[in-house]
């Protein structure tokens, strides 16, 4: 509760929301002893499984968390989309989220709202209480509401996020270093307005967990040389969600949520790579590196994070696909998807998802014609520049995954059978007693 709240006896309901990006619910279950206090939650209040959306990254992600709606709604389908009616494509932040935001709903019930880095939401909206932008701003400066909140931000040296290229080295201590930095500095941010502001939603997120899965969870999964240093990590954010959750009074609901699960990586699948060398896309020049590049009797290509589009006739500017063979064509695509394997024998591609069947909305004009969600260590690529192999090794050893994200909340009520990404949004709002329209989500409240 804000400092103005506890001075004016105000006793509304309030929710505090923690995002942990991409932290999956079994290695908070298996470690009891690293995550005291969320196992405390889960046993005090409610805790458990959360499905993520197709596609599974952070950038389809949270949007679709924080509008209740999917892509087809929202309009942003992952890190990289393609402009309507062209081959372009474009990085989506906040101005592309066309469905509208959970806060945005507060702030027009007359309540208030600080939100703070939130994944895709640059630039930051200066109609709600206070924001700061969060994954894909370009700096902390352009990244904030107001005046008073960019000081305070740099008197915490205060980072959007964490260094990613110190995680390609070999030796992880600056990568580590700099990844507690950024949580440090997180977590003071969080517990000054908290305390501070005068809110009736409290909206953070720590993406620092998402980092240090990329390039840590593979000595986690395999005892290697940072495990421990990865368990310290997380136990200190853990430390500090039990401060967060000690400092809140009885009419303020904590939640925390994953956006997606993660998992061990062993190879990077060059999608666009398998689809030229069996025959559905090709490059009109030697030297290409981006969709605008692919010659004109290409059938198919992709985008991260594995969706396939057909080249289809009156859709994209030099389609070839008729639309009377779109079916049968998909079709041949999908078989030849389910034939990919990985060096080691086992089958790329553990679901194949029709675009048609999880995106609806006035938003999917651009949506894929399939979404592969690859079986674990098989983590799906789609760069122009040509590969020398379908399968490669980078620096990271740690992917997304479609299950295994989490909800755990000092709410003993919440009714998580079932529970999606989706439903956090509606749950929102009437937690806090703001009205909505069940209509309006593709989710539903969980409380």
């Amino acid at each position: 509760m804000g400092l103005f709240d506890r001075l004016r006896g105000d006793d509304n309901d309030r929710v505090v929301f923690l995002g942990i990006d991409g932290v999956p619910l079994d290695l908070v279950e298996d470690h009891p002893e690293v995550f005291e206090h969320l196992t405390d939650i889960a046993e005090t209040g409610s805790g458990g499984r959360l499905e993520s959306i197709v596609p599974p990254e952070s950038s389809a992600c949270w949007p679709s968390l924080t509008t209740g709606v999917n892509p087809g709604e929202t309009g942003v389908y992952g890190f990289q989309d393609r402009e309507r009616d062209s081959y372009e494509t474009y990085v989506p932040l906040g101005q592309h989220v066309e469905a509208t935001r959970l806060w945005d709903r507060v702030t027009d019930a007359g309540r208030d709202a600080t939100v703070l880095n939130v994944p895709v939401t640059f630039p930051p909206s200066t109609r709600i209480q206070r924001m700061a932008s969060g994954f894909l701003s370009p700096d902390p400066n352009s990244a904030t509401s107001d005046e008073d909140l960019r000081e305070t931000l740099a008197r915490f040296e205060y980072q959007i996020d964490v260094n990613a290229k110190l995680g390609h080295d070999d030796d992880k201590t600056e990568f580590l270093e700099n990844a507690h930095a950024t949580l440090d500095a997180r977590y003071e941010a969080f517990s000054h307005y908290l305390d501070q502001d005068d809110w009736d939603l409290f909206f953070g997120v720590f993406m620092s967990t998402d980092r240090v899965n990329h390039f840590l969870f593979g000595d986690y999964a395999n005892d290697g040389e940072y495990a421990e240093e990865f368990l310290e990590f997380y136990r200190t954010l853990d430390g500090y969600i039990g401060e967060i959750r000690d400092s809140l009074d009885d009419d303020t609901t904590l939640i925390v949520v994953s956006d997606h699960g993660f998992t061990e990586l062993n190879w990077e699948v060059n999608c666009n790579q398998f689809l030229a060398d069996e025959g559905w896309l090709s490059y009109a020049t030697d030297e290409h590196d981006a969709l605008t590049d692919i010659d004109d009797d290409t059938r198919a290509y992709s985008l991260i994070p594995g969706r396939f589009y057909l080249n289809l006739e009156g859709r994209e500017p030099e389609g070839v696909v008729p639309p009377d063979e779109y079916e049968e064509t998909r079709e041949e695509l999908i078989a030849d998807l389910e034939s990919l394997t990985g060096p080691d024998g086992r089958q790329v591609c553990k679901r194949i998802v029709k675009g048609e069947t999880v995106f609806d909305g006035d938003h999917d004009d651009i949506a894929p014609d399939l979404v592969v969600i690859p079986a674990d260590g098989f983590d799906l690529k789609s760069g122009f520049s040509g590969k020398e192999a379908v399968f490669t090794e980078g620096p990271r050893n740690g992917m997304h995954k479609f299950e295994n994200s989490l909800l755990y909340s000092t709410d003993p009520d919440l009714s998580l059978n079932g529970a999606n990404l989706f439903d956090v949004a509606p749950t929102v709002l009437e937690l806090i007693d703001v009205e909505y329209d069940p209509l309006e989500f593709d989710g539903r409240s969980l409380a």
